[in-house]
């Protein structure tokens, strides 16, 4: 590794960026489907698939689907947690030995 290159901080910021949407992606869908049931008065429970009418097409499967969903964040919450943790150590041990490159 040559001292005049840059640290590759792009590559971090992007592989941190999917791993937290991988993380809170099911989190983000029952939200998305709790908003626009909210939005249009519709009712949404994990129960039962209601009808939903958004500009005339009935989006209540979708809907449910979406909030379901939700319970694949407990799984998603701690694998991203663990994800999160190895790309910190990643980070500062490539870090650390760009440091220790620079010094010698």
């Amino acid at each position: 590794m040559t001292a005049g290159r840059a640290f590759p901080w792009k590559a971090y910021l992007w592989s941190l960026a999917g791993l937290l949407l991988f993380a809170s992606a099911p989190l983000l869908g029952g939200f998305l489907a709790s908003v626009i049931a909210s939005a249009h008065d519709c009712r949404l429970n994990e129960a039962t698939v209601h009808s939903c009418v958004v500009l005339g097409i009935d989006l209540g499967g979708m809907l449910y689907v979406l909030f379901v969903m939700t319970w694949f964040g407990l799984m998603t919450l701690p694998l991203g947690a663990m994800a999160l943790t190895g790309w910190i150590v990643v980070l500062v041990l490539h870090l650390i030995r760009r440091w220790l490159q620079s010094r010698a």
